[in-house]
């Protein structure tokens, strides 16, 4: 099934229509994930490494690992482990958490697989990846600190356990973009030489240099060339070659992560959103700098890691979410008459303004005309301040200036688009550095967009918008508002999910896998979940929902007048359903509450999983899940 096209739409349908009509009744937004596009991520990184290593009569092989904190789902790491087994592709932590689910995880994965424990480390942590060591996990306890190293002496001694350990060197090559802070002498993380060499004395000290294996590093992300990457890999391989030579039993050189993607497809290499190299050529710019070293310095070659996360997991996720509204502004229309007394009720002071006006745009003086169309406003903005300029008149001022830009062509053509979505929760990036996403509609591509709009996201904040897109583009090509309108962002799938907060209080999106399928539709769903519920979200602040419902429930008993009770018992219900549904906005209800006559009754219930949907059937038995495993529900008996 190479090459297979899924459509977007009719995924984004089958998560969304009403289960009555064969959906899932998901709320948007919405992540859809494609873990065969994850296996060929994988796959073809692998290839690349394999073929030049191959072509370059290289000595060793390449086994990768995935940096977890890209994406930490279950489902997506599991993925990896069960699709890399094959070819030894392992994982690599950061922290305590993280070193736990990919403890987990690798047990189910080839034995000769890496586990890289990066990222500062205390007692505990590092007693995690001993234990890991001797559940015959291939475990390496990369120093970033040089303290770090007592500990690992300390708590080998008492388990038992021989470590195997690397080191992270910080180099002298430094990427300059914006991902390069991490580089260079005065990275956040790694040694320097002279902290490597006491390192090497005190593990020949201890008789453990043989537990010296690996040396890491990492440039940072999204380097722009090869040439920066050969020089940083060259540099590397040079301190690889010494610590050989100073008797450590050296066998991984960990190249860290750095693989970069082009997210606008300049191909570009100064940029922080592209990159001037092809898969191919960045691993034959590594496999060529490191046996160019080594061959020089006799040392046999070793076996290449890499930490490539955003390369990995960014092309398998698409943000899907919903344009509601669009602002327009309808430029009034006024006859000569209207425009004569508009200028005859204005006050005395701005006469002059609306003369100067007149008189330029009869001599056809368009520049003079906004000119004086502007002193103008801002003369009755004054007037209004002060109270001698009522409201109407005012309305009447914006009216004619905008009549004037239209006139001659000035008027903004931008409109703002509402899109049910929060940014700094679904694409944090774009609101903390600025990073852009190729974002476009979903459906109507055979229309030409006629519209330019910006988007506006649901949280009351300023910088709750995306106005900067791919290509330096201050708005985007967009089609006018005719029923559901569904746009996609695409190469989200590294960072953002782990990054985005609860800003306003508005939770992650729902999630759905979709796999290819042989069936009729060509894709099955093999997992559904909805996005957090404001119940849910409200915990992670401390709040307790249920204390909630039932104030508000009492609350409604003492002040609501209500004596066949039905009133009281749908406020209750429209109550409990806004605790159960996601924040965004949604048309229809999702909650499963109940009236009848009678007294109320309140009850706190479960719901249970659903099925599992492929193309265009339910097959059930299967583990479609929901976000929330709890609601609050009413009958009135």
């Amino acid at each position: 099934m190479d090459h297979q096209e899924i459509d977007l739409l009719k995924v984004v349908k089958k998560a969304s229509d009403p289960k009555s009509s064969g959906g899932l009744e998901l709320p948007l937004p919405l992540i859809i994930r494609f873990p065969d596009v994850l296996k060929n991520r994988l796959e073809s990184i692998q290839s690349a490494f394999n073929c030049a290593v191959e072509s370059q009569g290289y000595g060793s092989h390449y086994q990768g690992v995935y940096p977890v904190k890209c994406n930490q789902d279950r489902f997506v790491v599991e993925d990896i482990v069960k699709f890399g087994s094959s070819f030894r592709f392992g994982l690599e932590a950061g922290s305590k958490p993280e070193l736990l689910l990919a403890m987990s995880c690798l047990c189910k994965g080839s034995s000769e697989s890496l586990l890289i424990c990066n990222g500062f480390k205390d007692a505990e942590y590092i007693s995690l990846a001993l234990i890991a060591r001797k559940l015959s996990l291939n475990t390496v306890i990369v120093l970033e600190q040089e303290e770090e190293l007592d500990s690992v002496i300390d708590m080998s001694r008492k388990l038992g356990v021989l470590p195997v350990v690397g080191i992270r060197a910080k180099l002298r090559t430094k990427h300059s973009g914006h991902f390069g802070s991490t580089s260079g002498e005065k990275g956040k993380f790694g040694l320097t030489t002279t902290q490597i060499l006491r390192v090497v004395k005190k593990l020949e000290k201890y008789g453990m240099l043989d537990c010296l294996q690996l040396l890491h590093f990492h440039i940072g992300s999204q380097i722009p060339s090869t040439a920066l990457l050969a020089d940083g890999v060259g540099e590397a391989a040079q301190i690889y070659s010494e610590l050989v030579r100073l008797g450590a039993s050296m066998k991984v050189i960990d190249i860290g992560g750095g693989l970069g993607i082009d997210y606008d497809g300049s191909k570009s290499t100064d940029s922080d959103v592209s990159v001037g190299y092809t898969l191919e050529e960045y691993a034959a710019a590594v496999v060529q700098a490191v046996k160019f070293v080594c061959d020089r310095k006799s040392v046999k070659h070793p076996v290449i890691c890499s930490e490539s996360g955003r390369a990995i997991v960014s092309h398998h996720s698409i943000l899907i979410f919903e344009a509601v509204s669009r602002s327009k502004y309808t430029v009034p229309t006024l006859s000569s008459f209207d425009v004569q007394q508009f200028g005859e009720q204005l006050p005395e002071e701005a006469h002059s303004y609306y003369h100067n006006l007149s008189q330029s745009a009869i001599r056809g003086d368009y520049e003079s005309c906004l000119v004086y169309a502007d002193q103008l406003k801002q003369r009755c903005v004054e007037k209004f301040k002060d109270g001698s300029l009522d409201i109407e008149q005012l309305a009447g001022v914006d009216g004619l200036c905008d009549l004037v830009g239209k006139a001659i062509g000035a008027s903004d053509p931008v409109s703002t688009y509402h899109i049910n979505l929060s940014v700094f929760t679904s694409i944090p990036d774009f609101w903390g550095i600025g990073q852009l996403f190729p974002i476009l509609p979903i459906h109507r591509l055979e229309e030409c967009p006629s519209k330019k709009g910006i988007l506006s996201d649901l949280t009351c904040d300023s910088d709750g918008k995306i106005d900067k897109f791919i290509g330096g583009d201050s708005s985007l090509p967009l089609h006018e508002l005719e029923g559901k309108y569904y746009l996609g962002m695409f190469l989200g799938g590294a960072y953002e999910e782990a990054l985005g907060g609860v800003h306003n209080l508005f939770g992650g999106p729902s999630l759905i896998r979709v796999s290819q399928s042989d069936g009729p539709h060509g894709f099955a769903v093999t997992r559904a979940v909805a996005g957090p519920s404001c119940s849910e979200v409200l915990r992670l602040m401390q709040h307790e929902p249920e204390v909630m419902f039932e104030t508000l429930k009492h609350r409604i008993e003492e002040y609501v007048d209500d004596e066949g009770g039905m009133a009281g018992a749908l406020m209750a219900g429209g109550i409990a359903e806004s605790f159960h549904n996601m924040p965004y906005l949604t048309v229809a209800s999702s909650c499963c509450l109940t009236a009848a006559n009678g007294m109320n009754e309140y009850y706190y219930s479960e719901s249970a999983g659903g099925d599992v949907v492929t193309g265009g059937d339910v097959v059930t038995g299967g583990d479609v899940g929901t976000g929330d495993d709890e609601q609050w529900s009413f009958v009135c008996a």
